[in-house]
């Protein structure tokens, strides 16, 4: 039966045979506002003063984000540093179902035997808190000009809707589509340092690659410690993208402009189509315009450049609007780039006859395996806003996404190679 979720300081023991879930016999355990049983804190074998001095952080709900059950994975259990943190979050969502499932690695999290499109919304509604002990890791991009690039990952997944969503066909998401928290941030900072510090220079460090970079910030705070580690470091560079208009967590630190950031923007008819529960374009232009206030480097990723009705002059209306009132250091074009997984869920989504599915190449994919519009229609959309860009800023850096080096020959951008939104 459904459990009628007590609030964080309630004193109670309940057992559950949560079946509806089809999960193991799970407890969720409230006694004296602890969750856990005591374990000794992990060492660190990196110099601690690159990360700020813990601030006591307030958890929010995050925008568009309402989960229907919190689960705690394998992590969550240790050390008693994360406790404090857990129990805030849980705080914040006084409707979700906490469930215990501490021996559970986060993703391995079962959610029924579901249709893909079920599971994928499923996932959705579920937040998973738990540790990644392989949150730093390099891209392994083949059958494209994607230069590879450091990564790494706070957070997994992303509670944003959007119809395209590329991440969603990728394997690790596929069967394990829950948005996740990982607790164990000082590791995985600690990670970055070590690869930082093994490659001996300035190296850029991506967010955004396998999640949203502060759709969850409000929840975590996360941003906080990790642009004030980026501010000390003197090899390691945080590069962030997101489509979020939440960045108030940003705006009074100590930078020193090491961390660049970035938003994916489309002009509001595309977001309206194809990018629900999403902040509107108004809304990350002026998120951006108060960052560049605060003095940190930002770029924009124009991607993916979708195919409306008069879309020439609406993207050239919307180019116009985001350059005038904010000054970016690169620009960033791409195109639909996605996996036959990611295709299907998008039809499921948007009906099989979509506009992204009716123009997409049926005859050849590239040598990555993904799914893309033909090359003379992304040739067009391109040269039609490089035309508007230059007209603006004519010494804007361009960059195009998993693309093609024929692409680039075509668009004169050969010296861009390897200059996209990801590295330095």
């Amino acid at each position: 039966m459904p459990l009628e979720r007590p609030r964080v300081f309630d004193i109670l023991n309940i057992c559950i045979d949560y079946h509806d879930w089809l999960l193991p016999t799970i407890c969720v355990c409230r006694e004296q506002s602890h969750y856990f049983p005591a374990k000794p804190m992990k060492s660190h074998s990196f110099d601690q003063r690159l990360i700020a001095e813990p601030k006591t952080y307030r958890p929010r709900p995050a925008s568009g984000f309402t989960p229907s059950r919190i689960v705690l994975a394998k992590g969550s259990d240790a050390p008693e540093s994360r406790r404090w943190m857990i129990e805030a979050i849980i705080a914040a969502y006084p409707q979700a179902q906490v469930v215990e499932a501490f021996d559970t690695p986060h993703n391995r999290i079962p959610l029924g035997d579901l249709d893909a499109l079920s599971l994928h919304y499923e996932g959705k509604r579920t937040l998973v808190l738990a540790e990644h002990n392989s949150a730093a890791r390099q891209s392994t991009e083949e059958g494209n000009t994607c230069p590879n690039y450091w990564h790494f990952s706070p957070y997994g997944f992303c509670p944003f809707g959007c119809s395209y969503c590329y991440l969603a066909g990728t394997q690790g998401v596929r069967f394990s589509p829950t948005v996740k928290i990982f607790l164990n941030l000082p590791e995985i900072l600690a990670e970055v340092d070590r690869v930082a510090r093994r490659l001996g220079e300035p190296t850029a460090f991506y967010l955004g690659k396998l999640q949203d970079g502060l759709a969850l910030d409000p929840i975590t705070g996360y941003s906080r410690e990790i642009i004030s580690f980026f501010a000390r470091h003197s090899l390691a560079r945080l590069t962030l993208l997101t489509k979020s208009a939440d960045v108030s967590n940003l705006l009074d630190l100590d930078h020193r402009g090491h961390s660049i950031l970035s938003w994916t923007v489309n002009p509001q008819v595309a977001v309206e189509a194809f990018e629900p529960n999403t902040p509107s374009l108004e809304d990350r232009i002026r998120a951006m315009e108060a960052c560049a206030k605060a003095g940190y480097p930002l770029r924009a990723v124009v991607m993916p450049i979708i195919p409306t009705t008069d879309w020439e002059a609406i993207y050239g209306e919307f180019l116009t609007e985001l350059l005038s009132r904010v000054h970016l250091s690169r620009i960033t074009l791409g195109s639909i780039c996605s996996y036959p997984q990611a295709i299907r869920l998008t039809e499921q989504k948007l009906g099989p006859h979509n506009l992204i599915s009716t123009h997409l190449d049926k005859r050849r994919n590239l040598a990555d395996g993904r799914a893309r519009f033909p090359s003379n229609l992304r040739e067009r959309g391109y040269r039609h806003l490089l035309s508007t860009i230059r007209k603006i800023d004519p010494k804007l850096e361009v960059g195009l996404c998993l693309e093609e080096s024929s692409m680039f020959d075509a668009l004169e951008l050969s010296a861009s190679l390897g200059r996209c939104n990801c590295v330095l």
